[in-house]
């Protein structure tokens, strides 16, 4: 089944014991974690999680259906949680759901699954399983979400501060709770003693990632120089905050350049192109040099890459922003021995 995102929580959230799968697939790791942890809440503090990859699953296909079978060790509930799932999950997916019985729901991350491969397919197809796709929230839900975060740790934001919040993380949960909840310690809120959040509670901890810091990584990249982005990163780093924001930043630059490049290519003059784009008077020069400097292939291949390098970041045992700075600079390389 197919789910919507009032479906899909509400399934977590009370789970039928005829539902066996939860695939929770698309871009939003961080989103897709907070629903897959909706189903351990739901089943009782006592609950036992048995943990699984899809590097796992694909050499041993018959495993995730002898867990979901298979009874706890200490007599209580238990459910399956499978992180890193795609298209190599596909047989132990399918032997679950074909499974003569089952008895502990699994709830399956498939952050690189498209919805046009099997998985997903299967997933929407059989009656055992509902499959919902995780898209980073945008504009007015990118503010309810971070509205509703903040009401659960006990923090009531002042109009305009959760558009504020979720521009600084770029719209990503993660990013997002971790800063309300530096704030919520710095307030001493709480549930139980909630607290205003106005400008100046948001200024004295330093939530507000600027676009212009965000964008010396991205221009420096750009540019093909990797000594200033590593130096860029490591303020970045230093500061405690995640590498998801400028991801996500050079995801955005690198999509508008790739339109751009492709219309350049059709026969359009840059100067023309960056008119029709809007481009800022401040960024126009920046943006003709990039739009010589990179061509239509390495635009797509940086895109890809970087976003490879936001889902690593985002999956359980990684080395954090260590991926993300060696992608950049790996791309930033390319660019400058190029010229």
């Amino acid at each position: 089944m197919k789910a919507n995102a009032a479906q899909i929580r509400a399934a977590l959230g009370k789970p039928d014991p005829n539902v066996r799968l939860f695939l929770l697939h698309g871009p939003d790791a961080a989103g897709a974690a907070d629903l897959a942890a909706l189903l351990g809440r739901a089943m009782g503090v006592d609950v036992e999680r048995i943990d699984l990859d899809g590097t796992s699953l694909r050499s041993d296909a018959a495993r995730l259906a002898d867990e979901a079978a298979s009874l706890s060790l200490f007599g209580g509930a238990r459910f399956i949680r499978v992180s890193g799932a795609g298209e190599e999950s596909h047989d132990a997916m399918a032997a679950l759901l074909d499974a003569e019985r089952a008895g502990n729901p699994v709830v399956a991350l498939a952050p690189s699954a498209k919805t046009t491969g099997k998985l997903v397919k299967l997933a929407i197809a059989h009656p055992r399983a509902m499959a919902f796709a995780c898209y980073p929230p945008e504009g007015n839900n990118a503010e309810r979400m971070v509205a509703d975060i903040a009401a659960q740790i006990g923090l009531r934001p002042a109009a305009g501060i959760a558009r504020r919040i979720a521009e600084a993380a770029a719209n990503d949960r993660a990013v997002a709770t971790r800063e309300l909840e530096k704030i919520a310690l710095y307030l001493d809120a709480a549930p139980d003693r909630p607290h205003d959040l106005d400008d100046a509670a948001l200024d004295a901890v330093g939530a507000d990632l600027a676009e212009a810091e965000l964008g010396g990584v991205v221009e420096a990249l750009l540019r093909g120089e990797p000594g200033l982005a590593g130096t860029e990163m490591a303020v970045l780093d230093h500061a405690g905050g995640s590498p998801i924001p400028w991801l996500r930043a050079a995801q955005r630059r690198l999509v508008q350049l790739a339109e751009m490049r492709a219309t350049v290519d059709g026969g359009e003059p840059i100067d023309r192109v960056m008119e029709r784009n809007r481009i800022h008077f401040s960024a126009k020069d920046a943006t003709a040099a990039a739009l010589r400097r990179w061509t239509a292939t390495m635009l797509v291949t940086a895109l890809d890459r970087v976003r490879a390098a936001e889902r690593a970041v985002t999956a359980s045992g990684n080395a954090g922003p260590v991926l993300a700075q060696e992608v950049v600079t790996t791309l930033a390389r390319k660019v400058q021995r190029r010229g």
